[in-house]
């Protein structure tokens, strides 16, 4: 096994960064941490998806480039590139839930599969771009409802739109490796990998139909959170756990593209892997007043009971592995949302969260 991996500030620092859906919830922690690295960073989003939001919620300095366009456009896509000239593509930008899934199938197929290709195709098109990461989901694979963690080299399926898109976005970012970016062939090897990360928490989510969103829009009223699968088990892990794992398969496939071009799975330790209901006896615990759950027994549309993932291939390729436990990730993510409540310096806050978990790095 690799020595754990370390980001490498001199690396970023004047980096053209190109981040999709850098406006939501993961794509502004990542925006947020390249611009504290000194990275050039330039986002592109079709909006801003919820109010509030943390890409609202923090300042953004002379690095960073907001550009408001769908990336299901790829003539304004390529214009935007041809502009920019980026050297990284995080590609975040994606329908990313699974009720609105079944609600609009189609604009979630459309987003998650020829918004990859678009950004795939550009990337091939402009000698500027020398790595790609493809953010997919721990949904992208063919949910046995077992109690093993998956593996990279699991099946790929899905049984919601949401879910499947994914695992369709999985297979088209294989077949770019193979037919055009590492291939013998190639005059210009262009680095491609997949991550897939677990359920990532943190300040500044306000999404649907997510947990903790969920906990802080009832919390703050002094209302019970209706919660429908108290039962499932997740992969829970802080989102500048997440962030760090692709931030450290960038550098790698810039280093060595052949080499790293791969899926990487990053999820908390085993134990980490909990129940939504310990996970808000957890979460209310640290709340305090106001602060109460109860089953929503209404029936939804299928969800998956059992997920968890293996990350030890990205330990062994990356030298990646999870920095916070379940109750530090906790404890940020509720500090973060205290703090919104009561006006607190958010940038600030961020930051300072930002460089906490690069100083775990041994």
């Amino acid at each position: 096994m690799e020595s754990m991996g370390r980001i490498d500030g001199a690396f970023w620092k004047g980096k053209k960064v190109l981040v999709t859906g850098h406006t939501g919830f993961k794509g502004a922690w990542l925006s947020l941490w390249l611009q504290e690295l000194g990275a050039q960073v330039v986002g592109i989003s079709n909006g801003v998806p919820t109010k509030p939001s943390l890409y609202r919620a923090v300042e953004w300095g002379d690095l960073h480039l907001n550009v408001e366009s769908d990336i299901r456009d790829r003539v304004a896509l390529s214009a935007i590139i041809a502009q920019t000239n980026p050297e990284i593509i995080f590609h975040l930008a994606a329908q990313s839930l699974v009720r609105p899934s079944y609600q609009d199938p189609v604009g979630t197929f459309s987003t998650n599969i020829m918004g990859t290709l678009n950004i795939f195709e550009c990337a091939r098109s402009f000698s500027s771009v020398r790595a790609v990461i493809n953010v997919t989901s721990d949904k992208c694979y063919e949910n046995h409802e077992g109690d093993a963690p998956y593996r990279e080299s699991d099946r790929l399926g899905g049984r919601d739109p949401y879910s499947c898109s994914k695992a369709c976005s999985e297979l088209i970012t294989t077949a770019y490796q193979r037919s055009f970016f590492i291939v013998e062939s190639s005059t210009r090897k262009v680095g491609l990998a997949s991550v897939r990360a677990g359920n990532v928490i943190g300040g500044g989510d306000w999404s649907a139909d997510r947990l903790i969103p969920d906990c802080v829009r009832a919390f703050s009223k002094n209302e019970s959170v209706l919660i429908r699968n108290p039962e499932s088990t997740r992969p829970w892990q802080h989102v500048l756990d997440a962030a760090r794992g692709y931030l450290l398969t960038a550098q790698a496939l810039f280093k060595d593209p052949v080499k790293h071009s791969e899926a990487y799975n990053f999820g908390p330790d085993v134990k980490d892997a909990t129940s939504v209901s310990n996970l808000l006896g957890e979460i209310t615990k640290r709340w305090g007043a106001g602060a109460a759950w109860s089953k929503d027994e209404k029936s939804g549309p299928h969800e998956s009971v059992n997920l968890s993932l293996d990350s030890s291939y990205a330990r062994e390729k990356l030298g990646w592995a999870p920095l916070l436990s379940i109750s530090q990730s906790l404890d940020l993510t509720v500090a973060w949302y205290k703090a919104f409540q009561t006006g607190g310096k958010m940038t600030s806050l961020s930051q300072s969260q930002i460089k906490h978990v690069a100083s775990l790095e041994s």
